[in-house]
C-alpha cells in the first residue's frame, strides 16, 4: 500500500508555512492556561475516557446533548474508527475525487475496496454518488472539500443520504469557515454523522484533537470501537477551553475571511483560476501550464504551498490562508515567479 503522505514540516529555517491549512494565529488565551492548569494535575492518571467535560460544553455549543459527542485524536481518529467499525474485508468505501487521501489509505488498512466518484467540472456530484449498492458500507463526503474548498449545500447533502443504503459521514474538518454546515441534518437522520476538528478554526493542530457529532445509538457502538483512552489529558482540557471561547472563535474567523477574500482576489489578478472557497485556503490552477515549478520557486524562497496533482483531473497549488503579511510576501513572490518562469 501507499502511506499518506503530508504536508512538508519543516524542522529548520525560516519559513512562511502555507501548505497545510494552519490557523496562523495562535490559540485563545484560555487554552495555554488550561494547559499549565491540567499539567500540574496528576499525568500518572488516566485521563478521562470519554472526554465528559468536553461533551458537555461542546454540546452546550452545538444545541445537542453530550452523549451525541464521541471525541478523537484529531479527526483523523474519528475517521479511523468509523472504518474499523463500518468497512469491513471486501467492503467498499465511497469517496468523492479529488479530496482527501487519507481515506483510501483507510480502506487498504481494512483489506476494503473504496470508489471514487468524480467531481464535476464545478465540483458538485452526480447522481452515481447516492447510488446503493451491496457492499457499499460507509460514504466519505467531505464539505468544504480539500483540495477546492467548495461545499455542498445541505439540501443537497440530505438528498444524497436519503438514497444511500449505508451511513453517511460529512467531514467538517473547515466548516467553521463556511457559510453553513450539516448539523441539524444529523439531528434529522440518524444515518448522518459529522465529524469536526479543532486544528483548523480553533488552532490546534499540533494538539491532535477532533469530535464526532451523531445520533446516541451510533455513538455508543462506536464507543467499543475506538483506543480505551484515545484522548489524553491535555487535549481534553485545551480542547474543551477551545470551544468554550466562542468569542476567540468569531473574531478569528472573521479575519480569516477576511483575508482570503483579498487573496483570492490577488491571485485572479495575477491569471490563476481560482475556487469560491469556503474553507481557510485557496486551490489555483493555471490554464494550460503546470503549477509545479511555481510551487518549487516558492519553497526556494522560503514559503511553503502544497502542489498537488491529481491522475485523470490536473494539478495546482493549495495556499492556506496565512497572515496579511504572509499573503502579501506569497503573492508577491508568486508574481516574480510568473514573470521570471517559463510559461
Amino acid at each position: 500500500m501507499q502511506p499518506y503522505i503530508p504536508g512538508e514540516q519543516p524542522q529548520g529555517g525560516k519559513f512562511i508555512k502555507l501548505n497545510t491549512n494552519e490557523n496562523p494565529y495562535p490559540p485563545s488565551p484560555k487554552v495555554q492556561q488550561a494547559i499549565r492548569d491540567a499539567a500540574s494535575q496528576p499525568l500518572e492518571r488516566y485521563p478521562d475516557p470519554l472526554g465528559t467535560a468536553f461533551r458537555i460544553r461542546a454540546a452546550e455549543v452545538l444545541g445537542v446533548e453530550p452523549d451525541w459527542i464521541l471525541c478523537g485524536n484529531g479527526s483523523d481518529d474519528i475517521l479511523t474508527i468509523l472504518t474499523r467499525a463500518f468497512v469491513g474485508e471486501s467492503d467498499r468505501l465511497r469517496l468523492p475525487y479529488p479530496s482527501y487521501i487519507l481515506y483510501r489509505t483507510l480502506a487498504q488498512l481494512q483489506n476494503a475496496t473504496w470508489e471514487e466518484i468524480h467531481f464535476k467540472s464545478d465540483f458538485t456530484l452526480g447522481d452515481d454518488f447516492s447510488k446503493a449498492s451491496d457492499d457499499l458500507k460507509l460514504v466519505f463526503l467531505p464539505n468544504p472539500n480539500s483540495p477546492s474548498g467548495t461545499c455542498l449545500s445541505a439540501d443537497t447533502i440530505a438528498t444524497i443520504a436519503d438514497q444511500l443504503p449505508c451511513p453517511l459521514l460529512v467531514d467538517e474538518a473547515y466548516a467553521d469557515f463556511a457559510d453553513e454546515n450539516c448539523l441539524d441534518l444529523v439531528k434529522r437522520n440518524p444515518k448522518v454523522m459529522v465529524s469536526r476538528t479543532l486544528s483548523k478554526s480553533y488552532a490546534l493542530a499540533g494538539l491532535r484533537f477532533g469530535f464526532l457529532v451523531a445520533h446516541p445509538e451510533m455513538i455508543a457502538t462506536l464507543r467499543k470501537v475506538k483506543d480505551s483512552y484515545n484522548c489524553d489529558a491535555i487535549s481534553l482540557a485545551a480542547a474543551t477551553a477551545a470551544i468554550d471561547d466562542q468569542v476567540w472563535l468569531q473574531e478569528n474567523r472573521s479575519r480569516i475571511i477576511a483575508t482570503r477574500g483579498r487573496m483570492i482576489q490577488s491571485l485572479r489578478a495575477l491569471g490563476f483560476t481560482v475556487t469560491d472557497s469556503q474553507a481557510n485556503f485557496a486551490w489555483c490552477t493555471l490554464p494550460g501550464r503546470t503549477t509545479k515549478p511555481l510551487y518549487e520557486s516558492l519553497k526556494q524562497d522560503k514559503v511553503l504551498v502544497r502542489y498537488m496533482n491529481y491522475p485523470n483531473w490536473g494539478d495546482g497549488l493549495r495556499i492556506s490562508v496565512g497572515t496579511d503579511q504572509q499573503m502579501d510576501a506569497c503573492l508577491a513572490m508568486l508574481a516574480e515567479s510568473l514573470q521570471r518562469l517559463p510559461s
